[in-house]
């Protein structure tokens, strides 16, 4: 019997993203809606009275309706597409989006939205959404008594376009480079694995940050192990971290899941996010609020932690991971 060597499955290289956003596509279904559309109205059956009094009584086209899904199903995304994907899961999940964002906030979400469905189409979409759920989630939880501390986030944890984009900076660069093939489609599958390596830095933050401050039963400052209050900059606590690990593996596996990465690309998306938030909590505590250096607020920091997330998980997979398992 033949045996393989690890790195046969550890480095299994992915089709190139367009070819996998097939698989999470809507033509999947498109069968059930040709049937259902066919169903509902047989093309011999209408003339051109009918679809004026269609249009006059305001039931909607269906055909518009029809070349309206047509649109978003294309492979890979346009830019159409993505808007009018986007237009459509804003709509349905606007409920959601109120308790997690501000409404400058949505609209910075909105473009977020729109630019990572035209550069990793649905599954990419689909990873944001699961960030914002579990970040969202997290940011809730013991609300009152983060308040009654002074530590919890402004306007009840709906965060405005500043957090937006401080989160996804690192994201939207990653998408712009994969969608005008920067460097060819070597290049666009690291943009896409430092795309999730920045989410998943993210999402290890914001849970460490949020789990620390609501359950940390002791809290030291990363640079010198002193005990300090919860919520001071660079401060961690052993609950947050273990939940920030924990939720980077969490979102490194859905990732997984949905084609983003492999096996070994998730494990370099956890390693990098737990080293770049080891950097941003030193960050915290040496630099940010100190004299000269007050520009440095949470969102700056939160972009240079998701960049170092970014970069470190690229430069592991070029030259650890190839080299280790060759």
């Amino acid at each position: 019997m033949q045996t393989l060597p690890l790195s046969t499955f550890l480095l299994t290289p992915l089709p190139p993203p367009s070819h996998r956003r097939n698989n999470l596509s809507v033509t999947n279904f498109k069968p059930l809606i040709s049937t259902f559309n066919s169903n509902l109205i047989k093309p011999s059956l209408m003339d051109s009275t009918t679809v004026q009094s269609s249009a006059s009584s305001g039931v909607p086209d269906l055909g518009l309706v029809q070349r309206a899904i047509q649109l978003a199903q294309l492979s890979p995304p346009t830019w159409q597409s993505a808007i009018l994907s986007n237009i459509f899961i804003f709509l349905i999940g606007s409920p959601l989006l109120v308790t997690g964002l501000s409404v400058s906030g949505i609209g910075a979400a909105f473009l977020l939205g729109t630019l990572t469905w035209r550069g990793f189409g649905p599954s990419g979409f689909l990873l944001v959404a699961v960030y914002f759920v579990i970040g969202t989630g997290v940011t809730k939880i013991k609300m009152a008594q983060k308040e009654a501390q002074g530590v919890a986030e402004k306007r009840k944890g709906r965060r405005g376009p500043g957090s937006v984009i401080g989160s996804s900076a690192a994201g939207c660069v990653c998408a712009l480079l994969s969608i005008y093939g920067f460097g060819g489609e070597t290049f666009s599958r690291l943009c896409e694995l430092g795309f999730v390596a920045s989410f998943c830095t993210k999402l290890s933050d914001t849970v460490s940050s949020e789990i620390g401050k609501a359950y940390g039963k002791t809290t030291y400052l990363v640079t010198t192990f002193k005990v300090v209050p919860r919520g001071t900059e660079g401060a961690v606590s052993v609950e947050g971290t273990v939940a920030g690990v924990v939720a980077s593996i969490l979102l490194a596996s859905v990732a997984c899941l949905l084609g983003e990465i492999n096996v070994a690309e998730a494990v370099i998306c956890v390693l990098a996010s737990q080293i770049a938030n080891v950097g941003e909590s030193v960050i915290g505590a040496v630099l940010q609020d100190k004299e000269g250096f007050k520009w440095l607020n949470n969102d700056a920091v939160n972009v240079i932690n998701i960049s170092l997330g970014c970069i470190l998980a690229i430069l592991i997979q070029q030259f650890v991971l190839h080299n280790l398992l060759a």
